[in-house]
């Protein structure tokens, strides 16, 4: 999740390569395009507030670049921020937009652009809702909506050190990355030894993209609660402390709604009362380059002998077709 601070630092040092590059000529670009498309992303123009056909549109799906048709913005993340102007609080991909400072017409604003193809499509601001705090303000004319595109999935876990559950969920089909890190804390960009302490607030979880057409949510949140103990209140194991807790961070009221559904389902399986967080997602910090895929770099030390590869032969004998092959 990219913050205010994010988008300075890259448009400082340089924006992250696209998955691809799409360029064309001026004349090809306006034989394409309609006049207003063209003058908006082709000539940085701007359309009038309130004029723009995606103003008040809400329905489900991705807006792709009007240019070059790749997806840049999550109807999920868009919300109504009274400006006249489509506004969203992240972009689809860290690598999908670029960004640029703009000096035109006496300001200093963030100028963002499709990064396949660099069709101006807005500006960013520092005013937008949490956790990100962002506002993308984008022309309606730069874009169209891309119904049928489905978009991989994220979602925020934590059920004790991420090295155990990073591991677990690298072996789920339909799964593509799985990244460590921190999150639900009280200060930004965390570092391990500021959450070994206990004192930010932040737990040990991981970011999984995974596609909901392999594998659904419901049954991404029954492999949490079967390769962990959500009984014992801030500890698995032998690690003690809240960095250590149980927890589901949720993006939507359905996520919030089906994790306590299946809570209700998975407490028969257990003894004692489940004492797992459930809880709106805060920012996601990654964790340290020594903390990524941890248990494949070091498969024979003793922590991954001793307490993950269990955790391992528990995931096989109970989710053996979830498992990649």
């Amino acid at each position: 999740m990219l913050t205010w601070t994010d988008l300075i630092k890259i448009a400082n040092n340089g924006n992250p390569p696209p998955d691809q590059r799409i360029e064309k000529s001026e004349k090809e670009w306006e034989s394409l395009l309609s006049d207003e498309q063209f003058r908006v992303t082709r000539l940085k123009g701007t359309e009038s507030a309130g004029s723009g056909e995606f103003c008040e549109r809400h329905e489900a799906g991705l807006y792709g670049c009007v240019c070059c048709g790749t997806p840049l913005f999550d109807s999920r993340e868009k919300f109504d921020s009274g400006s006249g102007w489509p506004s969203f609080t992240q972009a689809v991909k860290d690598n999908s937009i670029k960004y640029e400072k703009d000096t035109s017409y006496g300001m200093v604003r963030m100028e963002v652009m499709c990064n396949t193809c660099d069709a101006h499509q807005g500006h960013a601001f520092p005013d937008g809702p949490g956790p990100s705090g962002l506002r993308y303000c984008i022309n309606s004319a730069s874009m169209k909506l891309l119904e049928s595109v489905q978009l991989d999935e994220t979602l925020v876990i934590g059920n004790g050190c991420f090295w155990c559950t990073e591991a677990v969920f690298q072996r789920i089909k339909g799964v593509s990355k799985v990244e460590s890190g921190y999150s639900g804390g009280r200060i930004k960009n965390p570092a391990y030894r500021e959450i070994t302490s206990g004192t930010t607030g932040h737990a040990e979880v991981i970011k999984l993209t995974y596609n909901p057409s392999i594998i659904s949510y419901a049954d991404l949140l029954r492999i949490f609660f079967a390769t962990h103990d959500p009984t014992t209140l801030n500890r698995q194991m032998y690690d003690t402390g809240t960095q250590y807790r149980s927890v589901i961070f949720f993006r939507d009221e359905n996520e919030e709604k089906m994790a306590k559904e299946i809570i209700a389902e998975m407490q028969p399986y257990f003894d004692d009362p489940i004492v797992t967080e459930v809880t709106q997602l805060a920012a996601f910090y990654k964790a340290e380059d020594d903390h990524q895929d941890f248990y494949n770099q070091n498969t024979e030390s003793p922590y991954c002998q001793a307490i993950i590869n269990p955790k391992l032969n528990k995931l096989r004998s109970q989710f053996q077709d979830k498992l990649q092959d």
